[in-house]
């Protein structure tokens, strides 16, 4: 377990001066009452699996600063934590303060988009079994139900309005089950993988899933090409140490390596993933989820308790750092009006 120490961003034009460790005790994380152990090299929270690879149960805390833009048209920032939580509402870059709370929610994100902010509406996987669809801010509007005595892990869109949701545990572990436009009791899909962590759509349709396989002995990306009934593996031309988010950037197909912090950016052939340029988050310390938009890139961040906003494809150190209530974030998710 890593301890963060406390940082501060200067140059800005003001400071908010809010402390996610001194938060009320309505909302505040539950961290230190987590029963935390690994099976191999998967993360168990008070028993059930999850697709962070760390997590730091006493946070120090941590501020922010920004440039606030109140003429930017309405868009928000779902940091989704740990299942059966909460996720936590922003509307960065009008602020970096937490400005609301969806509650009984917990796991993972996506929305109708491939990359970017999504259009009005957002899924949040991982209430146990439950998928469900919210019109932004925060209004529930439609729920699918997962395989009986499945962990969903993840999700994600293609153009079409397909929806495919990964189950990390329990009943079709490792495989992916695909919702066509979203709606009925969906597909399910084999993979070669035991556990499911994350999920993509590229620009030509094909859906990419990575987890662990070979009994977590190592890291796995695969496949489900367009049109095709079967995930395939695929090869990377670099070492990827923890699988993260499987994303598609308006360039690349990206996956997050949470053990180094670091976006890898592919072009695929077939089943050959070739490294084109490596985004590093310096100051993040585990990337639950990540969500890419035009210019930046969003970390909901276990291993600091929190959520942080980078420059993509620059990286580097934060921009930004959300305050507010955080109780282990997994997941990251952005959409607008």
């Amino acid at each position: 377990m890593n301890t963060t120490p406390l940082v501060k961003y200067a140059g800005a034009l003001f400071a908010l001066g809010i402390c996610s460790a001194c938060v009320s005790s309505a909302g505040a994380p539950s961290t230190a009452a987590l029963n935390v152990r690994y099976v191999g090299k998967t993360l168990w929270l008070n028993g059930r699996p999850v697709t962070a690879a760390r997590v730091n149960l006493n946070p120090a805390p941590r501020y922010a600063t920004l440039f606030p833009d109140r003429r930017a048209r309405s868009k928000f920032e779902y940091v989704i934590n740990f299942y059966g939580t909460y996720a936590s509402i922003f509307d960065y870059p009008k602020s970096t303060k937490q400005i609301g709370t969806i509650n009984n929610v917990g796991g993972q994100g996506c929305t109708n988009v491939l990359y970017g902010y999504g259009r009005q509406t957002f899924w949040i996987v991982a209430g146990q079994n439950q998928i469900t669809q919210y019109q932004v801010p925060q209004t529930p509007i439609k729920t699918l139900d997962a395989p009986a005595g499945s962990m969903p892990s993840s999700c994600a869109m293609n153009a079409a309005g397909d929806l495919a949701v990964g189950i990390l545990n329990g009943t079709d572990e490792g495989d992916v089950v695909i919702y066509n436009h979203a709606s009925g009791s969906g597909k399910v899909y084999t993979t070669p993988m035991d556990e499911e962590f994350f999920d993509g759509y590229d620009n030509q349709g094909n859906l990419f899933a990575d987890g662990f396989t070979g009994f977590r002995s190592g890291f796995a990306l695969t496949v489900l090409p367009k049109g095709g009934n079967k995930f395939l593996l695929v090869t990377t031309s670099n070492a990827v140490g923890f699988p993260g988010s499987v994303e598609w950037d308006g360039t690349y197909l990206t996956v997050f390596d949470q053990n180094a912090n670091a976006v890898y950016q592919y072009s695929v052939s077939g089943t050959i993933a070739t490294l084109k340029g490596t985004v590093s988050l310096k100051g993040s310390s585990d990337c639950g989820q990540t969500w890419i938009v035009k210019g930046l890139i969003y970390c909901g961040d276990a291993g600091n308790n929190g959520g942080e906003v980078f420059k993509y494809p620059a990286g580097g150190s934060p921009i930004a750092v959300f305050t507010g209530n955080f109780d282990t974030p997994l997941g990251m998710v952005a959409a607008a009006k």
